[in-house]
């Protein structure tokens, strides 16, 4: 970036004018706006926590009728005044101290008083600049930039972090620093817009595990801030006289309804301040935008060449209801510990399952969707693995409950039979959808795999990601004839599972999904059939030939890897 690419010392802050110092050298400064942002947040936490907190600590007897009535008033407004001006204060000697330049060859961020840091990447390096503005940020039109290369070395040294600059200034980095030429191969692809909000989608918030969640934690809020007061007597009387007549089982009902009555409540409002104005964009040069936020508005860019593939999420509600996410397998991505918000791969929220396969078929340039691509059953051996495992699981609760309820209270005895006769059908029916969901198979240039029962995920993933198979297989796997194959990749999780396959299946469905890379450890006879993992007793084969299905084999065994670079060339 030139030295005069942004406004001089001293422009006036017109509208559209950023308020960006440039020196000589190109080295530019953080928005001087940024003082007063920590003033209001400060001021805000002052007045909405720090305030309600103490008067509640102290039980109210701050501001009772008393002589001193005023005086700890005024003791109370001085602390907030010295808070708030101190917070300014540091951020001025921040802004101060803190600026950046975006060279021909790299981005460079220099910050710190006594402790003086700095910091560059390589602009060939850079994967994703995303921007995030909450609404103060909004009201005074700036952004918070976040510079990332997609490496996870702990500690931030991949990420720049420019907080605030103004949003034209962020618009501009984001285009400057993410232009690519558009690929010839690509160019019949049109780009522009691949999907948008449809606010029926809201329908689907309340079904996912985020609203009984929600419900738990307001009414351990509720107690909690009622105890800081010195109210939790009060109220729990009051839910009291409410129920005074309702037998406990009708109490625990209706405080569970109330409960899920209010996250579900929640998970609307947070469904609308995360999705709102959502769009999912193909922009020039292969970079996938995606837009969002009422009120914090984020956007999230994935360059193309980083997508290895894509997720169909289905969470147990959402899938009853025909619907599922499509979230990006991509190297580069920051991981759930870099960013608070873990959405950041997610390229569509649940939606109906047909848009969401047209969705996935788009991102991935393919004419149709992989996700929908018919897959593989898996023999009735991984079925009667599942069922025994839900039967066993469902069984320890019931025998706890027993034996606690023979030693202690016949009530304990009666919650026992209650788990008997709800938790194992439940299970079994868990297990045999588990086992409908278990699936794996090739569509074009994808290897696909599906599994999961409360949170079904079926993932297409490019068949040159595949840097590795992992050969897994316990004591009883090898009894009854299934494998575990795990595809390493370096994007996304790292590692896709296609569970409890067939031993000889398995190991050619791997083979031939991505050939050369697991043939080396394999051996074959002629008009062989494969159908054991590879490393176990070969005597009395040919080339080629893999071990018998009755012969054991290593519980465990990393086949073999080949190098990619982890979205870092």
């Amino acid at each position: 970036m030139s030295s005069g690419s942004g406004p001089r010392a001293g422009d006036a802050d017109t509208p559209g004018t950023t308020t960006h110092t440039t020196h000589n050298d190109g080295w530019l400064r953080l928005d001087k706006r940024a003082v007063l942002v920590t003033a209001l947040v400060a001021a805000g936490v002052a007045w909405g926590v720090c305030v309600p907190v103490l008067l509640g600590l102290s039980g109210g007897t701050w501001l009772r009728e008393g002589p001193l009535r005023g005086a700890r008033a005024l003791l109370l407004l001085a602390a907030a005044v010295v808070f708030v001006l101190g917070g300014a204060a540091l951020e001025y000697v921040r802004w101060t101290r803190t600026r950046y330049r975006i060279g021909p060859e790299r981005a460079e961020l220099h910050s710190g008083l006594l402790l003086v840091k700095r910091r560059s990447l390589a602009r060939e390096r850079i994967r994703s600049v995303d921007l995030t503005a909450h609404p103060l940020l909004r009201v005074l039109g700036l952004v918070k930039v976040r510079i990332g290369t997609g490496e996870h070395t702990g500690g931030g040294e991949s990420t720049l972090e420019l907080h605030p600059v103004s949003r034209a200034e962020g618009e501009r980095l984001r285009r400057e620093l993410l232009a690519r030429p558009p690929e010839p191969a690509r160019r019949a692809h049109p780009d522009g817009e691949l999907a948008a909000l449809d606010p029926r989608w809201i329908r689907y918030a309340p079904l996912s595990f985020v609203a009984p969640l929600l419900g738990g934690a307001a009414a351990g809020g509720l107690m909690q801030v009622s105890e800081w007061f010195g109210a939790q007597d009060d109220v729990i009387d009051w839910v009291g006289d409410r129920f005074r007549d309702t037998p406990v089982l009708g109490v625990v009902l209706a405080l569970a309804a109330a409960a899920l009555l209010a996250g579900v409540v929640g998970a609307l409002g947070l469904w609308v301040e995360m999705w709102w104005n959502y769009r999912l964009e193909r922009e020039p040069g292969g970079t996938l935008r995606v837009r969002r936020g009422l009120l914090t508005t984020r956007s999230v860019s994935i360059e193309e060449r980083r997508l290895r593939g894509v997720e169909l999420v289905e969470p147990l509600g959402v899938r009853l209801c025909g619907a599922a996410r499509v979230d990006a397998v991509a190297t580069g991505l920051a991981a759930a510990g870099d960013d608070r918000h873990a959405d950041h791969k997610t390229l569509l929220p649940p939606a109906p399952r047909p848009l969401a396969d047209a969705v996935a078929a788009q991102v991935l340039r393919e004419a149709g969707p992989p996700t929908g691509a018919p897959l593989t059953a898996h023999p009735r051996a991984a079925r009667a693995r599942r069922l025994r495992w839900a039967v066993g699981a469902a069984t320890v609760p019931v025998l706890v409950l027993a034996v606690l309820g023979a030693a202690l209270s016949t009530v304990l005895l009666h919650a026992a039979v209650a788990c008997a006769l709800l938790l194992p059908p439940l299970a079994v029916l868990l297990a045999l959808d588990a086992y409908r969901s278990l699936g794996h198979g090739t569509s074009g240039d994808y290897v696909v795999a599906r599994s999961g029962t409360v949170r079904r995920a079926t993932v297409a993933l490019q068949r040159g990601g595949v840097i590795g198979w992992t050969v897994r297989q316990s004591y009883f796997q090898r009894r009854a004839g299934l494998v575990t194959l795990t595809a390493t990749t370096a994007a996304g999780a790292g590692a896709y599972h296609v569970h409890d396959a067939d031993r000889s299946e398995g190991l050619t469905f791997a083979a031939a999904a991505v050939p050369g890379l697991l043939e080396p450890f394999l051996e074959r006879a002629p008009g062989s059939v494969p159908d054991d993992a590879p490393g176990t007793d070969r005597t009395r084969r040919g080339p080629g030939t893999p071990a018998s299905a009755g012969e054991p084999g290593p519980p465990q065994r990393d086949v073999t890897k080949r190098q990619e670079t982890d979205g870092r060339s």
